[in-house]
């Protein structure tokens, strides 16, 4: 939940000329039928069979403020920080009196502070408002709160009140096109190619399961591919091989030969000095 995604993003193909990293893995370009798909979901379904968000929270409030805080800024920064926030500003209605130069000061080090603050203020004050201070269960009124977008408006559904929700983060939308779960550039088409695979009831665990493939193996740039469980069936494993092998091949090519100029440099600069010593 940590990250969030662009409205669009190519598959890749080539980096830049000169760039360090080239190439880069793409994606693949079919997806898998719908029985590997659903056999690939199950293996990560074995491997997290419960698994919990990394966020600390104990209310739905504190969920939702964790959520926002946590768009680009990692979920350990976040529980460092949400402690202190919520020891100071425990509730909606705490938070929605709140100077958002006080609560900036607490929110600093999670990046984009002022607007988080700002979001998190403004999100507090229309609880209050429009919702008696709780946090509402639907979509329609979460999106409807500041510095809710429909990634945390899902987030909030499946994991504070157990919905039927499906939320995309990067890792998420990473690991569902490696795996070939779907074609999609979107995470709204993501969503879509996902949410066809996956029981309604299941949908809130999915998430995670993704997630944490996506931290522990499939992990970018470059997946643990030998490490991995679902491997003998992921379209993106020979992609990686092929990947590295020319990784390999063009730090070779470009490491300095032995004997080479390079070396032989030196040599010869001895050979001039040593007549100017006689």
């Amino acid at each position: 939940m940590s990250d969030t995604v662009p409205e669009s993003e190519p598959v890749p193909a080539r980096a830049p000329a000169g760039s360090p990293n080239a190439p880069t893995i793409p994606f693949p370009k079919r997806r898998v039928a719908r029985a590997v798909a659903i056999d690939e979901l199950a293996i990560l379904e074995g491997l997290h069979p419960d698994p919990k968000t990394a966020l600390d929270y104990t209310t739905p409030f504190e969920l939702l403020v964790a959520v926002i805080l946590s768009a680009q800024c990692t979920d350990a920064r976040v529980n460092l920080t949400t402690p202190a926030l919520f020891a100071r500003y425990p509730d909606a209605a705490a938070l929605a009196a709140a100077e958002q130069s006080d609560v900036e000061s607490l929110v600093k080090s999670c990046g984009f502070f002022r607007m988080k603050a700002k979001n998190v203020i403004a999100c507090a004050r229309a609880l209050v408002a429009e919702h008696g201070g709780t946090v509402p269960r639907d979509r329609a009124a979460l999106e409807a709160l500041a510095g809710v977008g429909r990634k945390t408006a899902s987030v909030v559904m499946s994991v504070a009140f157990a919905g039927e929700a499906f939320a995309v983060d990067t890792h998420v939308f990473r690991v569902s096109r490696r795996l070939g779960l779907t074609l999609g550039t979107t995470p709204r088409r993501v969503e879509t190619d996902v949410v066809a695979l996956v029981p309604a009831a299941k949908l809130r665990h999915a998430h995670h399961w993704l997630i944490l493939h996506g931290r522990t193996i499939c992990k970018a740039p470059t997946p643990l591919c030998d490490a991995c469980p679902v491997n003998a069936l992921c379209p993106s494993a020979s992609i990686v091989a092929r990947y590295l092998a020319r990784k390999a091949k063009l730090r070779s090519a470009a490491a300095p030969r032995r004997g080479g100029p390079a070396a032989a440099a030196p040599r010869r600069a001895r050979a001039v000095r040593a007549p100017a010593s006689e």
